[in-house]
């Protein structure tokens, strides 16, 4: 990503031209911006919040959510054209991990416990840039530009219409696909790049015949994982039902294992080791699925169920950094004396990766695979949806009715 570097861009032409005459002052100590003006939409916006955790009747659509202000010269504002829904985004709705999204929203402790209300889900996002805080260089991101981006949780969310985020995790969407398919990409994209790249270790020039195990693969996680290791020259195979090995051989897949049949393990023991295994299940694949990997090779469990942010919700962020780390550095230790490596993945925003999987998009090599599209208003169903599991690919709501440019 290029640097970025002190310039303003112009603001909210395309959306200002039609409406009252506004005023944006600037508070040069914090570089904060707020936006003010006769027109009551600019200081709010809908957007589907939620004030309490639970389940889906927690959910409530607002016409009077607070527009979202520039706090630093990094920052942009962007248009939600569409939002990606995923499992964390049901997980969030019931409070999980709300004590280290706290920690991380306010590392001091100012706020009282709630203060996150009202809570704005989604982590996919794609749209068209608003507004650039004054570090922004024009020569990377402008007003104007269609990005898509996976939203930290600890931010709020793309079930809205508009958002705020770090430039970093903002990247210049693929010209091939619509808002709606772009949509589908960058949380999945993000914990695969995570978990495969930064933990795995897999890139494009290490991974031509590698043997990989993805379980539970007709995912968001799975689907898009599949595309990259396939793009990348890796043998892959696969687990999930049998209705849905149509679709994950459509993707590139090299063999399906249907975890329907009977105990998954027993047919994939007869097959050759693996190099890596990225686990999209949990359970109790642990007590089976490194003993499938190449010992004194190098080779690599990952898995993407772990026990991270509910040990911090149940015992605190110190105890439970703390049995965090006291749990894996044991696992890894007792798994390490038999030559292979175990590893914990997780989600980390990405503008770069964004940027490399654009361009690999745009090639032909990745696709969105979206399996459901919702209206704005039907967001609650979207997450009944998503509750249910057994995916399909993404699930995707689309918030602005503007027109989709990218036909």
């Amino acid at each position: 990503m290029l640097p970025l570097r002190q310039s303003a861009c112009s603001w909210w032409s395309c959306l200002l031209n039609s409406r009252a005459p506004c005023v944006k002052t600037l508070v040069h100590g914090d570089q904060r911006r707020l936006f003010n003006t006769s027109n009551s939409r600019m200081t709010i916006m809908p957007a589907w919040v939620i004030d309490r955790y639970g389940s889906n009747d927690v959910l409530r659509f607002t016409k009077n959510a607070g527009f979202p202000i520039i706090n630093y010269p990094n920052e942009v504002v962007v248009q939600v054209h569409a939002a990606g829904l995923n499992p964390i985004d049901v997980s969030m709705r019931g409070g999980y991990g709300a004590a280290t999204m706290a920690m991380k929203r306010d590392p001091l402790n100012i706020n009282q416990s709630g203060s996150e209300f009202p809570l704005i889900l989604g982590r996919d996002m794609s749209g068209v840039i608003m507004e650039c805080g004054l570090d922004v260089a024009p020569a990377y991101f402008k007003e104007g530009d269609e990005v898509w981006a996976a939203i930290p949780p600890w931010k709020q969310g793309s079930l809205a219409e508009f958002v705020v985020l770090s430039a970093n995790e903002v990247s210049k969407k693929p010209k091939c696909l619509s808002h709606i398919e772009a949509a589908a990409v960058p949380y999945v994209a993000a914990t695969a790049w995570s978990a495969l790249v930064n933990t795995g270790g897999l890139n494009k020039d290490n991974c031509a015949k590698k043997r990989i195990l993805i379980l539970g693969g007709s995912g968001g996680v799975g689907t898009f994982s599949i595309q990259m290791l396939k793009a990348w020259g890796a043998h892959v195979t696969v687990t999930c039902s049998q209705n849905a090995e149509r679709l994950v051989r459509g993707l590139g897949v090299d063999h399906v294992v249907d975890y329907t049949a009977g105990p998954v393990e027993v047919p994939l023991r007869a097959l050759e080791k693996f190099d890596l295994v990225l686990d999209n299940v949990g359970g109790d694949t642990e007590s089976w699925a490194l003993g499938l990997l190449k010992p004194w090779c190098g080779a690599k469990y990952v898995t993407l169920v772990t026990p991270f942010l509910r040990n911090t919700d149940r015992l605190g962020i110190a105890d439970g950094m703390l049995q965090t780390g006291v749990t894996v550095a044991s696992k890894a230790l007792k798994h390490l004396s038999k030559g292979v490596h175990y590893r914990w993945g997780m989600f980390a925003p990405n503008g770069l990766a964004l940027d490399d999987i654009s361009e690999m998009v745009d090639a032909g090599k990745i696709r969105a695979v979206v399996e459901e599209e919702f209206t704005f208003s039907q967001v609650p169903q979207a997450m009944l949806k998503v509750e249910k599991g057994h995916a399909r690919g993404k699930t995707v709501v689309k918030i602005s009715s503007g027109e989709d440019s990218s036909e």
